[in-house]
């Protein structure tokens, strides 16, 4: 295991507390997600997989919409996120949904009707070759959704993107001064090439952003 995987490993199973406290209750986090899985519209009974699902915060909205017949897996490189999921799961009494561990950009699955991440392209040194990865997946007709944070372009979320690059930084495993520069224009390079991937392997595509420009949400089926 190289020293940079490691390390984010055990960043995220440090702070896998505060996280999840943030991906469920930071204000309108909520209605974005659900806005992101109506989206993706998986089908009661499909299969969907969740890279990088984190603590499971997405898996109340997948869950709903495959139904009870359906099937929801995420997958996580972390141990400390994949506690926090499989409590949740727990709590639930979901029989439903799944954890694995594994990374997002070499899923441990096999096939899937879906294949849902947010937040995560970002992350991924190379996102579209990820992208391609889970369209092969889901194969054609299959659906594929990402959703996404990346410095704003629109004028009245321009005057925060200062705020919200010093946010990608303290999101940083390691904390060099270089990367308080370079990190928001890796972000925003990385969630460009994962979005720009989805479109070529997708056809009725989808794209939308919100929360003043921040979010990016697209959705297709894969050709």
């Amino acid at each position: 295991m190289g020293d940079g995987v490691a390390e984010t490993q055990q960043f995220y199973t440090r702070w896998a507390g505060l996280y999840d406290a943030l991906a469920s209750h930071t204000p309108g986090i909520g209605g974005l997600r659900e806005r992101a899985i109506t989206r993706l519209a998986p089908a009661r009974g499909d299969t969907v997989v969740e890279m990088g699902c984190g603590t499971g915060a997405n898996f109340p909205y997948l869950r709903e919409r495959v139904g009870s017949e359906g099937t929801v897996v995420g997958v996580d490189l972390t141990g400390g996120m994949l506690a926090e999921a499989r409590a949740r799961i727990e709590r639930e009494g979901w029989e439903n949904v799944h954890v694995v561990a594994g990374d997002a950009a070499r899923p441990p699955v096999a096939d899937a009707d879906a294949v849902f991440a947010s937040f995560v392209s970002g992350m991924l040194a190379d996102p579209a070759a990820a992208v391609d990865t889970w369209a092969d997946l889901v194969d054609e007709g299959g659906r594929l959704g990402l959703l996404d944070l990346a410095r704003s372009t629109r004028p009245v979320g321009r005057s925060l993107n200062v705020l919200f690059a010093g946010l990608v930084f303290a999101g940083l495993p390691s904390k060099r001064r270089a990367d308080a520069a370079e990190a928001p224009r890796l972000l925003d390079n990385r969630v460009v090439a994962a979005q720009q991937a989805l479109r070529e392997r997708c056809t009725d595509v989808h794209y939308s952003t919100h929360a003043l420009g921040f979010a990016r949400l697209a959705a297709g089926t894969v050709e």
